[in-house]
């Protein structure tokens, strides 16, 4: 407590509570790597796909950004209260060196939680300008219900 009033550490700079282990898993990396001269892990395209998730009262959404990779291409499946989303994304080199490569490639999986059950039998996927939009119904028996109180 100390340390974070003094020095402003490790909030100076620090965006989300996962900013901090993925640091520290690319120095573990690193570490591991200069001692066996061979890279620890294979190359993986992080943490892709970037998502958004919102709620309604019947609903949740999941809006995937998925430049570049065919709907057919992505693998999908819902069990109770958890969505996944797994691929492939590869880029095809062009002619010359790199100069920047921000763009990465390999296999990506998210797997998203939700504080309720999901109605697997109604959920829907679309995907459009490399945006995957998936709708995930609350299931019935989840949902609150409102009881009317009677009067004696």
């Amino acid at each position: 407590m100390i340390l974070r009033s003094v020095i402003n550490w490790p909030t100076r700079g620090w965006r989300s509570p996962f900013d901090e282990l993925e640091r520290i898993q690319r120095e573990m990396d690193w570490l591991s790597e200069g001692l066996t001269g061979r890279p620890s892990t294979e190359f993986s395209a992080g943490v892709f796909p970037l998502v958004n998730v919102t709620e309604d009262k019947d609903n949740y959404y999941v809006r995937a950004e998925l430049p570049g990779i065919k709907a057919d291409k992505v693998d999908m499946s819902v069990t109770g209260n958890s969505l996944s989303i797994a691929g492939e994304r590869k880029i095809t080199p062009e002619n010359g060196d790199y100069h920047r490569r921000e763009r990465e490639e390999g296999k990506f999986s998210r797997i998203i939680s939700f504080p309720m059950q999901i109605d697997q039998s109604k959920v829907e996927a679309q995907a459009s300008d490399g945006i995957l939009t998936v709708v995930l119904p609350k299931s019935e028996t989840e949902k609150p219900r409102q009881i009317a109180v009677k009067a004696a």
